[in-house]
């Protein structure tokens, strides 16, 4: 008998998995829909490749709605690693506040002095690992490029950012720094340090943790406010029913509302506009979609740049607070290696994004058929606070292209046209017509106390309507932190697995 199926091996159920399966006493199944490379020899090169994403090839091939204007690919990884195996290693963790203010909503387990330790546990941190805010023994190897490793632009970015007045941030996972630095990713080399290999690759040798791939989830099996199992689809066609004492979702911000609502559990009007019986009327289930807002400046750059699409595509940052913001680094501002194809004039961007969002968002279904991919609104810079945080973030990339080091790279800008102005009002239409995501979704299942009418679970991650459902992902989060999501999710996933590790009943397990 399974006592733990864990549905979805990304960032937070890979490390979901194996903490749970350090408990010899439980007996763990981890699936996911993508397939499973068990070993690095056999993981292909996309996977591998940390110098850029790799977009298709490993991909759900998921659009969304970033504005009403218009539609956009929304790249999420489709394999055993999940996201992680397909990102842009970026290792940032949220700031104290996100944590605290979690907190403050009913939730005080994730205060940032409850979730710190949990971050400390994932990472092995090569630069700053002595220190008592970070970790040197963890399964995520986390470091930061030197100076002398920057590409050129970067270089320029930094010195534009001092001739600025930015403050040097060399560890940008310093709990109360800010400003600009080298991005702290977790890479070594060209090696995408992934949870399916930083987590999965020692975990494999337990007796009590099998790990299956291409086994696609229909729905989850229900009987009287209880989940007992999934239902789910092999690779050859067929249909199997796995059962366990307790279902851990973690199939992301996307797809574990999905889920949910494929298997009864949402707004009854959706469910039964798509002939769905319906379980529980949830309607908070696919709302609170949270993101971070982006947008970024295109600039043409001399021949003499070094614009090569096979370099790394990112390795600086710059963390900052918004003139007039009561929220600390509340904007972003990334230097972006190449923005041209091999054959095209040499370009680069600098991407603004806004790092504390106000808006919100919606996932809902397109169709009751398992394989069908949800409608995903964004809805971004709908929120004027949003929109005016954007704008002031574009202001500063301007300045950035016209100072130091980097202005001296610039021959032009490709966009924002310049022809059009850069007034507030020219730039307020341009952000709610262009901005697009950060690929940061979280939010749809979220946790929070019982007398939270949006909250689905509570802040154990256990689904309050139905026992045995655990929900344990980037979907849990109040809100979006203010960083890229990546760590947040596997420290979700390290903080219950940890908790059904030492304390299985209370999962019922």
């Amino acid at each position: 008998m399974i006592d733990l199926l864990v549905i979805g091996a990304g960032s937070a159920g890979c490390a979901l998995a194996a903490r749970a399966s350090e408990n010899p006493a439980l007996n763990v199944m981890l699936i996911d829909a993508g397939p499973d490379y068990e070993t690095l020899a056999g993981t292909p090169f996309d996977l591998q490749n940390s110098h850029n994403n790799s977009y298709t090839r490993h991909d759900w091939g998921m659009s969304y709605w970033p504005t009403s204007q218009r539609q956009s690919p929304f790249p999420r990884g489709r394999v055993v690693g999940g996201s992680s195996s397909v990102n842009t290693t970026i290792a940032l963790r949220g700031i104290p506040e996100d944590y605290d203010e979690w907190a403050s909503l009913g939730n005080p387990e994730w205060s940032w002095e409850k979730v710190l330790p949990a971050f400390n546990r994932l990472e092995r941190d090569l630069d700053y690992g002595s220190e008592p805010y970070h970790g040197d023994a963890g399964p995520i190897t986390v470091r930061r490029y030197q100076h002398h490793e920057l590409l050129p632009q970067h270089q320029a970015f930094l010195a534009s950012a001092e001739a600025l007045g930015y403050p040097e941030c060399p560890d940008g996972n310093d709990p109360y720094a800010c400003g600009a630095g080298p991005q702290p990713m977790n890479k070594t080399g060209r090696l995408r340090l992934s949870c399916a290999i930083g987590y999965l690759a020692p975990a494999r040798l337990r007796d009590n943790l099998t790990i299956q791939g291409e086994r696609h989830v229909r729905r989850l099996l229900i009987n009287q406010h209880r989940c007992t199992g999934a239902e789910v689809e092999l690779p050859d066609g067929s249909i199997e029913h796995i059962h366990a004492r307790a279902v851990a979702l973690c199939a992301g911000a996307i797809m574990s509302p999905v889920i949910l609502m494929r298997s009864g559990l949402g707004a009854a009007a959706q469910l039964q506009k798509h002939g769905i019986d319906v379980v529980e009327d949830i309607p908070a289930i696919g709302q609170n979609l949270c993101d971070h807002p982006a947008l970024s400046v295109v600039a043409d750059v001399n021949d003499g740049a070094v614009i090569d699409q096979d370099s790394p595509l990112i390795q600086t940052i710059l963390r900052y607070t918004c003139e007039g913001s009561d929220k600390r680094n509340d904007l972003q501002i990334e230097q972006i290696s190449f923005a041209s194809r091999a054959g095209e004039p040499p370009r680069f961007s600098v991407a603004g994004v806004v790092e504390y969002q106000y808006g919100r968002g919606q996932i809902t279904l397109t169709s009751s058929d398992p394989h069908a991919l949800p409608l995903i609104e964004n809805r971004f810079c709908e929120d004027d606070r949003d929109a005016a945080r954007l704008v002031q973030c574009m202001k500063d990339i301007f300045r950035f292209t016209e100072t130091g080091p980097l202005a001296d790279m610039i021959t032009g800008i490709r966009f924002p046209d310049p022809s059009r102005g850069r007034d507030d009002e020219t730039l307020n239409a341009l952000v709610r017509k262009f901005s697009a995501s950060g690929y940061h979704p979280c939010g749809t299942v979220k946790m929070g106390p019982a007398e939270d009418p949006e909250a689905i679970v509570d802040q154990y991650g256990c689904a309050r309507k139905t026992d045995g459902l655990i929900v344990a992902d980037g979907a849990i989060m109040p809100f979006v932190p203010r960083a890229n999501t990546n760590l947040t999710c596997i420290m979700i996933g390290e903080k219950i697995g940890e908790w059904i590790r030492v304390n299985p009943a209370r999962y019922g397990l």
